[in-house]
């Protein structure tokens, strides 16, 4: 195989771009900071700048499955995941705390308190599936109802108090496990990456979504149920916010119903664009989802060592998304693609090159 078919392979591979946008943000990193790459071990805990981007960008990882899941059946984005993360937040923290605004001991079952927050998620998401998959609502326009009232209902759930569980057992999702040097939610990010490949791994659901996502109507002819599998995505991906819930609720030790996975569902929607996958639907790339839930994490990480306050840091991280998405679009590609068949054809006709 010549070196020429080789490139072209590797370039043509649809994860070599959302590397190349992950590298170049680290190479800025380590511009900016030059010991962005050191790791250290600190009181049996693993610290450093790497660490960090993969520990805090474990929540928006779990958040990007759902999401490309959703993306890929249904041709739209669910907005309300953050929402839905404040929403299982607070039924953990409720139970947990026995009503109570801050306790040193748990009142109720841990497991069964998370159990709550997960099913309660996972209703947030049928809610959105049934306006989506069964009322035909564009995923826009249906998951807006809970983007908008989901932290007014966590403020129900919680009297309008942030409900504090100081107690130590309740840090460990969002912390560390004892005498474990790595963060826990990077465990709980590997986990639910495994289980959604073994998932498809062993059932035909990607074939199904990706079926139904190109071409629905097709699907419907060969015997697939497109309502139901768009319906089943939406449950999936409120279950996983409900999960990147409880663990952000673990950081904090609190359920604060109003900054809980605030404006986590555009990092999560850009993932998945930045990852290479069509916002309209159809084939999709786990990989390169996770790929751009860490690129987002990783510029968040670049804009707040350059100084640039969290108020400001949408606009500075919006830009450079533009130029990102641009230059991963179609048109780009296409423009690109015939600017080099251009130039051969030149080069092909220049002199001493015939016969």
């Amino acid at each position: 195989m010549s070196k020429k078919s080789t490139f072209k392979r590797i370039t043509g591979n649809h994860l070599f771009f959302p590397l190349v946008c992950l590298f170049v943000v680290l190479v800025v990193n380590v511009i900016k900071t030059p010991n962005f790459f050191a790791i250290s071990l600190n009181n049996g805990v693993l610290y450093g700048y790497v660490i960090d981007v993969i520990n805090r960008g474990s929540e928006l990882v779990i958040l990007a499955l759902g999401m490309t899941l959703v993306t890929a059946a249904s041709k739209g984005q669910d907005i309300s995941v953050g929402a839905v993360m404040a929403v299982a937040a607070a039924v953990c923290t409720q139970i947990l705390s026995g009503g109570e605004t801050s306790v040193t001991q748990l009142q109720n079952s841990m497991l069964f308190a998370m159990l709550a927050a997960l099913i309660a998620a996972a209703l947030c998401g049928a809610f959105n599936g049934f306006l989506v998959a069964k009322m035909r609502i564009q995923p826009m326009v249906a998951t807006l109802i809970l983007y908008t009232a989901g932290r007014g209902i966590a403020q129900l759930i919680t009297n309008g108090q942030n409900t504090y569980i100081r107690v130590e057992s309740y840090k460990v999702l969002g912390g560390y496990i004892s005498g474990c040097p790595i963060p826990t939610p990077i465990f709980v990010a590997i986990a639910a990456v495994i289980v959604i490949a073994l998932l498809f791994k062993f059932t035909t659901l990607k074939l199904y979504i990706e079926s139904v996502g190109i071409n629905s109507n097709a699907s419907r002819l060969v015997g697939l149920n497109s309502t139901r599998i768009i319906f089943i995505v939406y449950v999936i991906c409120g279950f996983l916010a409900g999960i990147a819930g409880l663990v952000n609720s673990s950081r904090i030790y609190s359920a604060d119903a109003n900054n809980i996975g605030l404006n986590l569902e555009m990092d999560a929607i850009l993932a998945v664009a930045l990852g290479g996958n069509l916002l309209s639907g159809g084939k999709f790339s786990l990989a390169g989802s996770i790929i751009g839930a860490y690129t987002i994490q990783a510029l968040s990480t670049t804009l707040y060592a350059m100084d640039v306050k969290a108020d400001q840091l949408p606009v500075y991280k919006a830009i450079v998304v533009i130029i990102i998405v641009t230059l991963q679009s179609e048109v780009f590609r296409s423009f690109i693609k015939k600017l080099r068949t251009k130039n051969t054809g030149q080069g092909d006709m220049a002199p001493g090159k015939e016969g």
